[in-house]
């Protein structure tokens, strides 16, 4: 995450270095603050889809445990970010939202995920099978509380 005296030198440096290549370029001010605007939008494109320090986590609590004793891919959180999934006497929840461009994913019957925004596919462990994106599924921090309630920590 960046804070505002970072961002403020980091500007600055930037300010200086493309001056002294408009000096030795001959462009004026106006293309100057082209291209200074250009790399700002660039820079924050670049942070919005590959960051999410700004989001804050919250803790979701998905109901009893004991509501998912069969193995299989639970959707109801799917609105909330999230997915439960029972396998092997372990739960464990997973990211609903896909890693290319944060869309929510659809369970498919065989547990697998598809992204109907671009065609991400995910097997049913959250690895990714089919691109566009990259990086597999993030499975979120869970806990069973004292009074046998599923907690889960979504971020967004």
């Amino acid at each position: 995450m960046f804070t505002a005296a970072l961002l403020s030198a980091w500007y600055l440096s930037i300010e200086a270095l493309v001056k002294t290549i408009c000096a030795k370029m001959m462009i004026n001010r106006r293309q100057f603050l082209l291209v200074t605007a250009g790399l700002v939008a660039g820079c924050q494109a670049v942070n919005d889809a590959g960051t999410s320090a700004a989001r804050v986590p919250r803790l979701v609590n998905a109901g009893p445990a004991s509501n998912y004793t069969a193995d299989g891919v639970y959707s109801n959180f799917r609105d909330l970010g999230f997915f439960v999934i029972r396998r092997g006497g372990q739960l464990f929840a997973l990211s609903a939202i896909c890693t290319h461009r944060k869309c929510k994913l659809a369970v498919e019957p065989d547990h697998s995920f598809y992204c109907p925004c671009h065609g991400s596919t995910f097997d049913p462990t959250g690895h990714v099978t089919e691109g566009p994106a990259r990086r597999d599924l993030p499975v979120l921090p869970n806990s069973v509380d004292e009074n046998g309630q599923l907690l889960v920590r979504v971020t967004g």
